[in-house]
């Protein structure tokens, strides 16, 4: 079997399996040994499963024999956040202290790619307990950057964001409370979709903060995105924060074009202290919507600028809370740069914690105003370029910054108020990716899924590949 099948995409693999052109016990092999072999170089997976993916691959393989399938993720090979329950599998958390936990049942999102054939083949590298950016984590090694392993991978779904990328895997399953999703994304070239705050279950995802966490779909392209999101959204029970609301068909509209999309576009905060070759490449990608027929309007979030500070005063007391035990008990088991955050979050107080969630409250509504009068809010998925490995600082227009800062700036404000979001390739910058954030209404990721097929069209990704792939 050809390795170039790596290459393709999750659907399209899914597709010629269903039409016996495939066979899921060969690709499932090919990918173990992919992974396997690039591994050492990106450290993108902290375990693998093979022998039981090959058995869910061959159980998968009888199915289609006999003509029975159950969607276009039967037999594909999916890997997961660390974070991510899998029954009776060590689930780290990316941690020294849960190294040898092992779950007593499988998260929502496994439950829901189990029922749609997927193949599941091993568990990602994260930042220790998601609390970070950088993916180097102190147990279990730094995820490096397929385009450049002297560059970080970002986090703190780090390995999700490496390994399709690398073609280490078709569809990855990351965790999002501020970025953790759309920032491995970008910066490795990816597809990464925050879907609406209540739409996916997050039963089963060991949290980093409650009320903000999301789990979701970083993949190859938007077709992928669009297929995983419809197997794992739906209402759960178990989940104080899932909403009973229907799912639609979210491939129904991709290929849709752009003509008509009304595009949002809010310049106080969104392209303000931008990299400026960023804001080129995310300009032009616009530049070509609107050619293509989008209409621009102007759009204001004034209270964006406090986004940052709500969201942060919202994480340090909520991780703080989640992690209080342990960190009374055994510090000395947790990384420094961790174990520094839940500290200052130990501080945080109930009058900063509730002011946050007012300024969360305003946000939301202004952001509902907003696109209640456009169909998306486009921006830079983020204001800087992605620096070395080992360290915790960026470059932004010559000007040296703590990477803390930056990276997430422009993630974390539908972290706070539930809107869906997601990042597209939108070119490359001195050979890296540069992504581009498409923001949408409440529970109609089919709008984003469309805009980011029309981003994804313009081709300006197509023929560069990474370094390590």
């Amino acid at each position: 079997m050809s390795s170039e099948i790596l290459t393709m995409t999750g659907v399209e693999v899914g597709t010629l399996m269903a039409r016996g052109h495939l066979s899921p016990v060969e690709v499932t092999q090919l990918t173990l040994e992919h992974a396997h072999d690039l591994n050492p170089a990106l450290n993108a997976y902290i375990s693998f499963c093979d022998d039981q993916a090959l058995a869910e691959a061959a159980q998968a393989e009888e199915e289609l024999k006999a003509g029975r399938s159950r969607g276009p993720l039967y037999g594909v090979p999916v890997a997961l956040k660390d974070s991510v329950f899998v029954k009776d599998e060590v689930t780290t958390l990316g941690s020294k202290i849960h190294g040898e936990f092992r779950p007593p049942h499988d998260a929502a999102v496994v439950e829901k790619l189990r029922a749609a054939g997927a193949v599941i083949v091993g568990k990602l590298n994260m930042h220790e307990y998601a609390w970070g950016l950088t993916n180097d984590n102190p147990w279990f090694g730094v995820t490096r950057n397929p385009w450049n392993p002297e560059k970080l991978a970002g986090g703190s779904s780090g390995g999700s964001g490496v390994a399709p990328a690398a073609n280490m895997n078709f569809l990855t399953i990351g965790a999002d409370a501020a970025g953790s999703i759309r920032v491995p994304s970008s910066v490795c070239g990816g597809v990464g979709l925050k879907a609406t705050y209540g739409r996916v279950s997050t039963f089963g995802d060991f949290p980093l903060a409650w009320t903000i966490g999301h789990v979701g779909p970083m993949v190859k392209d938007v077709t992928d995105a669009a297929a995983t999101l419809q197997a794992i959204a739906g209402f759960d029970h178990r989940d104080p924060a899932s909403v009973n609301v229907a799912v639609p068909d979210f491939s129904a509209l991709l290929d849709r074009d752009v003509d008509g999309l009304v595009i949002g576009i809010e310049e106080d905060y969104f392209f303000r202290d931008v990299d400026s070759r960023i804001e080129e490449v995310v300009r032009g990608v616009i530049d070509q919507l609107v050619e293509r027929g989008a209409v621009l309007r102007p759009v204001s979030i004034p209270v964006l600028a406090h986004a940052q500070w709500a969201c942060y005063m919202t994480i340090l007391a909520e991780a703080s809370a989640v992690h209080h035990e342990n960190l009374v008990a055994r510090p000395d088991d947790i990384g420094q740069d961790v174990r520094a955050q839940l500290r200052i979050g130990e501080l945080i107080s109930a009058v900063e914690y509730l002011q946050a969630q007012q300024v969360r409250r305003q946000l939301k509504e202004e952001f509902t105003h907003a696109l209640a009068e456009v169909d998306v809010i486009l921006t830079p998925t983020m204001p800087v370029m992605t620096p070395d490995v080992g360290t915790e600082l960026v470059e932004l227009n010559g000007e040296t910054l703590p990477l803390r800062s930056q990276f997430t700036r422009f993630c974390v404000p539908t972290n706070l108020t539930g809107h869906p979001s997601m990042t597209v390739p939108a070119g490359l910058v001195d050979g890296l990716p540069v992504g581009v954030q498409i923001i949408g209404s409440v529970f109609d990721e089919a709008t984003v899924l469309r805009a980011g097929r029309g981003v994804e069209k313009l081709g300006t990704m197509s023929g560069q590949h990474p370094q390590v792939s």
